[in-house]
């Protein structure tokens, strides 16, 4: 089970890596913007994004809409003095939001530390 989690967290992270680098290569074709620092600035980007989602999914609170078809959380319904009726998150819910916090924030770093290997600013080798 522990070898499937790391084979699909393993996918995702090269996944992403992979529509990263193929989307800084055709912004620096577009642009005309080397190469390297392109892939740089795109791994950053996405990393640093991916980090910041990781951070607000996982500071979700506790309260979830009851339902999603409640006609008072229409702006129509809330004219008419109707409010959101709201509910306690589950255990599993809360898990689950622990849990993609955390693969986010794991794939951000990840993408982020691709993109020092390839800032030129930084040299490891």
């Amino acid at each position: 089970m522990i070898l499937a989690g790391l084979r699909r967290l393993f996918l995702l992270i090269f996944g992403a890596a992979a529509l990263t680098a193929v989307g800084s290569i055709v912004i620096a074709e577009l642009v005309g913007a080397s190469l390297g620092r392109s892939l740089t600035v795109g791994f950053y980007l996405v990393g640093c994004f991916l980090m910041l989602s990781g951070f607000f999914v996982g500071n979700r609170g506790p309260a979830r809409v009851k339902s999603e078809s409640d006609t008072r959380s229409t702006p129509m319904g809330m004219l008419l003095g109707g409010g959101r009726n709201l509910r306690w998150a589950t255990l599993g819910e809360q898990n689950e939001t622990i849990n993609n916090s955390a693969v986010f924030i794991s794939v951000g770093l990840v993408l982020v530390a691709i993109g020092i290997l390839f800032d030129s600013r930084h040299a490891f080798f």
